[in-house]
């Protein structure tokens, strides 16, 4: 492959579909958009793994999401890895990138080093998030952690929630060329059965805890097909997931050829943050002059960081609440 193909199919998401077994999917090439994630913050190498797995997970399920849409994911456990915490906000124009952002919330002094990183989660819950803009009602789903790793728990969620049998198989690490520093690179494959208008439900559920697996969503040759296509994907090496000598268009090639892929237009991603001083401000409209005189250090500033990029705001504390005696105006907000 060429550097200038390696760079047309970095940090984007394609859809395709396999004709002959009513499958669609994804492949999602993630280079810098996954470095600057994790670049924002000093993360343990546990964390920086489950990060960069929700990150590629995300990608992937946000590309179906309309403009100006935002999906979030999150997981949150009793273990050391407290939270993990993404979105992806749709292209707000035709021809626009999708934009990532994400953060992890860790005890530092309970991580165990090389220890499985998903079974420092603990128990908990891996929920999906959709919010459709304003004047509409957020959409929520939650399924419980299982499955050993966060790729199992979204499998687990399309399953329960939606009635989508879903297969993800992704690969991440840090790789770099000769004489270039390390960075972070990602790769991964959806594939999702075509939703059928009254989804087949067996006598319970076959999956981890009890809960629904694809299995349990298929008659027979649906299923036949399914199983099909999850034993060719089963094939995949992790460096043709990440790349970057083999394009996505070629590894479906690979992967099904016999299935008929067809691609579509492919989704640019990039980092974003949509934090602002203005947004900010209007958190802390909510508070009194004594609420934000509690906030207000020695030095006579409100500050504020942002947890997904880590921008720092300082503000005149009497430019805000809701008994603001100053213009905001006339106030010295500021960014580093």
């Amino acid at each position: 492959m060429t550097l200038t193909t390696k760079i047309a199919w970095d940090d984007t998401v394609l859809p395709f579909q396999l004709d002959r077994c009513d499958i669609r999917g994804r492949v999602a090439r993630l280079d810098q958009t996954l470095e600057r994630v994790l670049a924002q913050h000093d993360y343990p190498p546990e964390v920086e793994a489950m990060v960069a797995e929700a990150v590629l997970l995300t990608a992937m399920i946000g590309q179906t999401i309309k403009l100006r849409w935002k999906l979030s994911l999150q997981v949150r456990g009793n273990g050391p890895i407290r939270l993990i915490a993404t979105d992806f906000y749709a292209p707000s124009e035709e021809g626009a990138p999708g934009r990532i952002r994400a953060y992890a919330s860790f005890d530092a002094t309970r991580l165990i080093a090389g220890q499985d990183p998903f079974g420092q989660i603990g128990q908990g819950y891996f929920a999906i998030l959709l919010d459709q803009g304003r004047d509409t009602t957020p959409y929520q789903g939650i399924t419980p952690l299982s499955g050993g790793s966060l790729a199992a728990c979204a499998e687990a969620y399309f399953a329960q929630s939606e009635q989508l049998p879903t297969r993800f198989a992704l690969s991440y690490g840090q790789s770099s060329a000769p004489g270039e520093p390390s960075l972070w690179r990602g790769g991964g494959v959806m594939l999702q059965h075509m939703p059928k208008a009254s989804p087949l439900m067996g006598d319970g559920a076959s999956g981890e805890d009890g809960l629904l697996a694809a299995v349990d969503l298929l008659d027979d040759d649906a299923a036949e097909n399914w199983n099909r296509a999850n034993i060719l994907l089963d094939t995949v090496e992790p460096l043709e997931l990440v790349g970057p000598r083999v394009a996505p268009t070629d590894l479906l090639l690979r992967l099904f050829h016999e299935e008929g892929p067809r691609v579509y237009d492919a989704l640019p991603v990039a980092f974003g943050c949509t934090c602002s001083e203005e947004r900010v401000r209007n958190s802390l409209s909510i508070y009194s002059a004594r609420d934000i005189g509690h906030m207000t250090t020695d030095d006579g500033r409100v500050t504020a960081d942002c947890q997904f990029c880590g921008a720092h705001y300082e503000f005149d504390p009497s430019t805000l609440g809701f008994e603001a005696s100053a213009d905001p105006e006339q106030g010295h907000g500021s960014q580093d």
